[in-house]
């Protein structure tokens, strides 16, 4: 029953912090190669959804913005890279700093605004101030067009995939029996004092953790294979101890400037017994 197509190495158009690049490159045996659908419903940048390239997929975010994007490409690659190209023309700081205070009501000049601004932003940050804007300062990278962009092919895998700007638990809900569900929700957990978790309580609290669960719960009934990437904290061990399966694994933090204080942390692989 394997759907994986595996022809042509996809990489993510999008830098995203929390990414699972690492994930797939250094535990791809942990992830089930057979399986009917996938289903993400916190994409980010898709790191798991472009290395599978599975036949069918329903992917979803909160993130608006993030999902009119690939809708756009999925819709109107060509378009949205001719923007792109016109703002690897004119990047400075200057304008960086003009697009990241625009807002454009055409939807594929949004997406090109989103991706030129991912490109070009601090280390690919996505943050929002309290009226909801985007406020990440400019980063170092200059370029705006990759060598190995391929935009087209992009838009041909997103063909056989369905797009949702939703909450988690409406997207989980649509799995059914050998479906695969990938979760990589914000790392948020109980009592803890690192400064990345107090930002992502803002956006994903203990309360919605908790509710992740329990609708990691209902599609685990349905049958439903999965994986969740979680923070390695007792908090999240003991929500999920009586139902799944963990896994350490080890990554490096990029979230920082300075190379020398990226140090290694522990994440958490949370499986039903069967998904392997």
């Amino acid at each position: 029953m394997s759907i994986i197509v595996g022809k042509k190495n996809i990489k993510p158009f999008l830098k995203w912090a929390g990414g699972k690049r690492w994930f797939v490159r250094n535990y791809n045996n942990l992830i089930p190669k057979n399986f009917n659908r996938y289903i993400e419903p916190f994409l980010g940048s898709g790191a798991v959804f472009f290395h599978l390239q599975p036949n069918e997929a329903i992917l979803g975010d909160i993130n608006q913005d993030l999902i009119e994007s690939y809708r756009s490409i999925k819709e109107n690659w060509h378009l949205v890279f001719k923007e792109l190209q016109d703002h690897h023309k004119k990047h400075s700081k200057e304008y960086y700093y003009k697009i990241r205070n625009t807002h454009f009501d055409n939807t594929i000049s949004q997406a090109a605004r989103f991706i030129y601004l991912n490109r070009t932003c601090w280390n690919g940050l996505y943050r929002v101030n309290l009226k909801g804007k985007f406020n990440v300062p400019i980063g170092t990278k200059s370029s705006v067009i990759f060598d190995d962009d391929n935009f087209e092919i992009i838009s041909k895998l997103l063909e056989k995939t369905e797009l949702y700007s939703s909450d988690f638990e409406a997207i989980i809900n649509k799995a059914q029996r050998n479906d695969l569900l990938y979760i990589d929700p914000p790392y948020t957990v109980r009592h803890n004092n690192n400064a990345f978790i107090k930002y992502n309580e803002k956006l994903f609290s203990w309360d919605d953790q908790k509710r992740l669960f329990n609708a990691l719960k209902r599609a685990k009934a349905k049958g439903a294979k999965i994986v969740v990437t979680n923070a390695c904290h007792e908090s999240i061990k003991e929500l999920y101890k009586n139902n799944f399966t963990f896994h350490k694994v080890s990554r490096t933090s990029l979230i920082s400037s300075k190379v020398d204080s990226r140090k290694k942390f522990e994440e958490l692989v949370i499986f039903n017994g069967d998904s392997i």
